[in-house]
């Protein structure tokens, strides 16, 4: 039996299903590709930051961001991992390539998993590229 294909969606990608973004016509084929979405806990609390910039740059009302948080968490279009099962190499990636351990959770998982982690991030994939992480890591442009 084939496991399901897996795909790593970081926060970026996400709030494009959401707001009318650059690339959002890239991302929202994501949702019904078929693919099994995983995305480390952060990224609920990522999805909130996103959309509180967007109220405070007056880009989105306060309405639109509740909408926007109820929907993610509601809906749940991604799995949930918790990130404490990722922390260490985590850190051990952002120590070693000069990330964040936020975007080096994600690209944990994408290790852990042995697939590819979407992105919208390019100094994130350009940091790694040429590295065995960048393997992982795509650009949702070229996706």
């Amino acid at each position: 039996m084939s496991q399901q294909p897996r795909l790593i969606v970081d926060a970026s990608v996400a709030i494009k299903w959401y707001v009318p973004e650059p690339d959002s016509a890239r991302a929202v084929p994501i949702l019904s590709s078929g693919v099994r979405l995983l995305a480390p806990d952060l990224i609920i609390a990522e999805i909130g930051n996103i959309v509180w910039r967007k109220v405070v740059r007056q880009e989105l009302t306060r309405a639109d961001a509740e909408r926007i948080v109820t929907a993610f968490v509601l809906a749940c279009p991604v799995e949930i991992v918790p990130a404490a099962a990722l922390i260490v190499s985590a850190v051990e990636i952002a120590m070693q390539h000069g990330r964040s351990v936020y975007d080096s959770l994600y690209v944990a998982l994408a290790t852990r998993e042995g697939c590819e982690m979407v992105t919208a991030d390019e100094r994130l994939v350009n940091a790694l590229a040429g590295t065995p992480l960048g393997q992982h890591v795509v650009l949702l442009t070229a996706v």
